[in-house]
């Protein structure tokens, strides 16, 4: 992060989200964002991803669905993943849905017993290439929390992946656990996730005009069904400075 502490940067390192308000134009959303990062390239290569449904997308749980998207972090297969993630709202859906949906995976990591602990800090899982930034590469094999050189944890997680072997699987996808990353044991750590997330999240829906900004190696995230499909969000991603 830059040295420079703002309230916004303050809020964003206390509570791992921040909301950025009177945002109009790309121009000034990049502006805003340079007090927490640098915008980085994100799967497709370039600076700003448009969340918004398209057809063909019905039956997933993807970012041009309408539907459901259970919770995750961004770019998991990345090294690293991107530190923070940020929405801009353009078109607010006003169906009263498709909140962005966020929990503090560290307070997750601290609810769980002493063996589920060593297990998400020393069980390695293949987070497949996922369109891994253009390296050629297959993605990579960590734990579910990796703990850095200078002692903070960046958090991978993917409860599609944990349990369909897919980031973005049919809505009723069924796989055995042998032929899942991590097996039976990731299946019951992604709907442990899942059952904390559901009692612990905050349900933001963005306003018009505003900018949702959250660290990607603290916060999951999810998104919840809606059917306003005008709904239009862009996305960044931003490496620390």
């Amino acid at each position: 992060m830059t040295t420079a502490t703002t309230p916004r940067t303050q809020e964003l390192l206390d509570q791992g989200y921040t909301l950025l308000e009177n945002i109009t134009t790309d121009e000034e959303a990049a502006d805003a964002l340079r007090d927490f990062g640098t915008l980085m390239p994100q799967y497709d290569g370039q600076l700003r991803y448009q969340v918004k449904a398209a057809p063909g997308f019905e039956d997933r749980r993807y970012s041009k669905s309408t539907n459901t998207i259970l919770v995750h972090t961004e770019a998991p297969g990345w090294n690293p993943p991107p530190r923070y993630l940020a929405l801009h709202c353009r078109v607010q859906a006003r169906c009263g849905s498709g909140h962005t949906e966020l929990a503090d995976a560290y307070a997750l990591t601290a609810s769980l017993s002493e063996a589920e602990r060593l297990a998400v800090h020393g069980e390695g899982v293949d987070w497949v290439g996922h369109n891994t930034g253009g390296t050629g590469t297959a993605g990579v094999h960590r734990p579910v929390v990796e703990r850095t050189p200078e002692g903070r944890d960046v958090v991978r997680f993917s409860y599609n992946l944990l349990t369909a072997g897919h980031y973005d699987p049919p809505v009723d996808a069924d796989v055995p656990a042998d032929e899942l990353p991590l097996g039976a044991l990731g299946r019951e750590l992604a709907v442990r996730a899942e059952a904390f997330f559901r009692v612990h999240k905050v349900s933001v829906l963005i306003p018009e005009n505003s900018v949702l900004v959250w660290d990607n190696h603290r916060m999951l995230h999810a998104r919840s069904s809606y059917g306003d499909a005008r709904r239009h969000l862009t996305r960044y991603w931003l490496r620390e400075s």
